[in-house]
């Protein structure tokens, strides 16, 4: 069942998929359209799952569930996956790829390996305050709180 995102309580589970690119115009529209739809029918042994998204900087697909009434199972979540790959081929884009770090660069959205983030932190290209993404938050809540931070506050603090 589809539900507004900001409606979703906030120990709502949450799901970060990172592109390694940003969205057009036209590929967001048919991306929401088509996560709308997946949600609309996403259930975990027959009970509809109260999920809700949204998208961030047009590269940031967010999935948040509330698990009050229903929580995902081992079934539903790897469904999940299979849309998140069909999105990845039919937009050419990387969504699971979770050895890659997105940062601001000012205004714009970066996105490179782990080793490249690395290096850019030895050679002080990034440093501790620079602004990261912590695509490993769990919750609505942490999503809000701990998502864009510096990165001296995240899992990111050991390269800088």
């Amino acid at each position: 069942m589809l539900v507004e995102f900001n409606e979703l309580p906030d120990h709502s589970r949450i799901w970060i998929y990172q592109s390694n690119r940003s969205f057009t115009e036209s590929e967001l529209q048919d991306i929401q359209q088509s996560v709308s739809e997946f949600l609309k029918q996403w259930t975990a042994h027959g009970s509809d799952l109260h999920a809700g998204f949204e998208i961030k900087y047009n590269r940031f697909i967010i999935i948040g569930l509330d698990q009050t009434n229903a929580s995902a199972s081992g079934c539903s979540i790897d469904a999940s996956v299979h849309f998140m790959q069909t999105l990845e081929q039919k937009f050419q884009v990387e969504l699971m790829d979770r050895m890659n770090v997105s940062f601001k660069q000012g205004e714009y959205i970066a996105y490179k390996p782990l080793t490249d983030f690395k290096k850019m932190a030895k050679d002080k290209a990034v440093s501790a305050n620079t602004i990261v993404f912590n695509n490993l938050v769990a919750t609505k809540q942490e999503y809000l709180e701990n998502w864009e931070v510096p990165a001296s506050e995240s899992w990111h603090s050991r390269f800088v």
